[in-house]
């Protein structure tokens, strides 16, 4: 799973924004074990227990941990070992962020072999003044993700930081630039701060970008200017630490748990003084659940029903964004299967759009999570770009049929390595027929593997998924044809003729 899935899983599990900041501070420490009559212990044994404890009272109510490298550097090879604990003790599920503050280039590739495959951290923060250079050797472990500081809180840093003056200070070349080095999944970027009026600014540099508060509010009003300088226009993109003194105080659950809720209920009101539904996206946070007092209701998603309100559909800017880059075309055009349309849907033109072809691998990831399979296989040409692109998201090894068996060389007609038995799942773009489907999967069969779940972007209506399910392949849309008309049709990019003319052929 990538850093961004777990990331945003852990957000709709644990409805929060919060992240627990995990640093073994002397003072602090010293404060937490004096409150609770803790005996002479050495400075290790009590680390241990504030983390442990920490941890436990806190792991309900955030949806990351993000521990300092620095402080655990200073204890020597003990503070490593500690560091390992962390990595033990935090929930799988919940991500794991490194504060490192990495900026030495000679370094970087080891580093981000040692961090996250040997200590097992999901994401680790950098400095940007290296450039991007500091950042490539991290982001080619496509699971993970980097945090890139660009504002820090230290009053000495101003002067460096808001040069040459505050029309154009160097903290937002420095947003700017980073932004260039990855997608808004794989770059996250922290914000030292306790002024809104910073924040804003870089949440207006960076729209889509999630961006981590490092220095906390000190009175209410400060947690409400915050927190409506930087969500997004969806409402999200905004991580808070808890504050440090709440982790040394008696009923840290409890705290944790009120403050999430008090976050939850500004989201609410940020969310109805805002854009209206067509630009929400209630992926983030689903309702609270039946302990925070009200029912629980299911996340949306691939494969959810927007009929009772197109404009709320969580995948809606998705939609748009395939329609205004070309992907839904007008006109009569011959398809696969030798049928004539009004319409014909190419989806081809994502793969030149980094960002939105990501995040078209996302939407196909989500329903790939809850199959069981040893490959995936691509049916050619058109799903082998995204055939691609998952297999290196989801670390699965890719396999594909070839449309015709060459005369010549290996005369091979499956590609890649694979042993008999082996469960496929088969990926497409769009299924109108199911017959290159089919004949796909019987290349597979022939060659000693096991299909049972065909998992498209597009579901095109019609007989196809009957004539999957009679041959005994279950079939997984993350879209299907009335979905998108609804969508385009609220967002005004279809009149009512065209909306006509895509469900003429379903």
């Amino acid at each position: 799973m990538t850093f961004f899935l777990k990331l945003t899983e852990a957000i709709a599990s644990r409805q929060s924004l919060l992240i627990t900041g995990l640093d073994p501070n002397p003072e602090m420490l010293h404060t937490w074990n004096r409150s609770r009559g803790g005996g002479t212990g050495s400075f290790l044994s009590q680390a241990r227990r504030w983390i442990k404890a920490v941890i436990e009272a806190t792991a309900d109510h955030v949806c990351a941990v993000k521990p300092s490298l620095g402080f655990y550097q200073a204890l020597g090879a003990v503070g490593i070992d500690l560091l390992r604990e962390v990595r033990e003790l935090v929930p799988p599920d919940l991500p794991l962020i490194l504060d490192a503050k990495h900026a030495d280039l000679n370094s970087a590739s080891a580093l981000a072999h040692y961090l996250f495959h040997d200590l097992g951290v999901d994401a680790v923060s950098l400095s940007p003044l290296a450039g991007q250079d500091i950042a490539a050797p991290f982001l080619l472990h496509t699971d993970r993700a980097v945090v890139v500081t660009c504002h820090s809180s230290s009053p000495a840093a101003r002067v460096l930081q808001h040069h040459p003056d505050e029309s154009d200070p160097f903290y937002l070349r420095v947003v700017r630039e980073s932004q260039l080095w990855a997608t808004p999944e794989q770059l996250l970027l922290e914000v030292g701060t306790s002024d809104p009026r910073i924040l804003e600014r870089v949440r207006a540099a960076a729209p889509e970008h999630v961006l981590i508060l490092r220095s906390l509010w000190g009175r209410e009003e400060r947690l409400e200017a915050l927190l409506q300088a930087g969500l997004t226009s969806a409402a999200d993109g905004l991580r808070l630490p808890l504050p440090q003194n709440l982790l040394v105080e008696e009923g840290l659950a409890e705290g944790a748990a009120a403050l999430k809720r008090q976050i939850s209920a500004v989201r609410e009101r940020v969310i109805a003084a805002r854009s209206p539904a067509a630009d929400r996206c209630d992926l983030w946070l689903p309702q609270p659940a039946a302990a925070e007092g009200r029912p629980k209701e299911p996340a949306a998603g691939p494969g959810s029903d927007p009929a009772a309100d197109p404009a709320a559909d969580p995948l809606a800017p998705l939609i748009v964004d395939l329609f205004d880059i070309g992907c839904l075309l007008f006109g009569d055009y011959v398809q696969a299967s030798g049928a004539v349309f009004s319409y014909y849907i190419d989806l081809r033109r994502i793969i030149s759009d980094p960002n939105l072809f990501h995040r078209v691998l996302h939407t196909y990831s989500v329903l790939l999570q809850g199959l069981n399979f040893d490959r995936i296989a691509g049916i050619p040409y058109g799903s082998l770009p995204t055939a691609t692109g998952l297999s290196l998201q989801l670390h699965k090894p890719l396999i594909y049929p070839r449309k015709e068996v060459k005369a010549h060389g290996a005369r091979r007609q499956i590609e890649g390595d694979f042993r008999e038995g082996e469960t496929v799942v088969v990926v497409d773009d769009i299924l109108i027929t199911g017959g290159s489907v089919l004949d796909g999967i019987a290349k597979l069969a022939s060659s000693g593997l096991v299909v049972r779940d065909v998992v498209v972007f597009i579901d095109h209506g019609g007989q196809a998924r009957a004539r999957l399910a009679a041959a005994g392949y279950r079939t997984h849309a993350v879209l299907d044809i009335d979905r998108i008309t609804a969508v385009l049709l609220a967002a005004r990019r279809l009149t009512t003729e065209q909306a006509a003319e895509l469900g003429a052929h379903v």
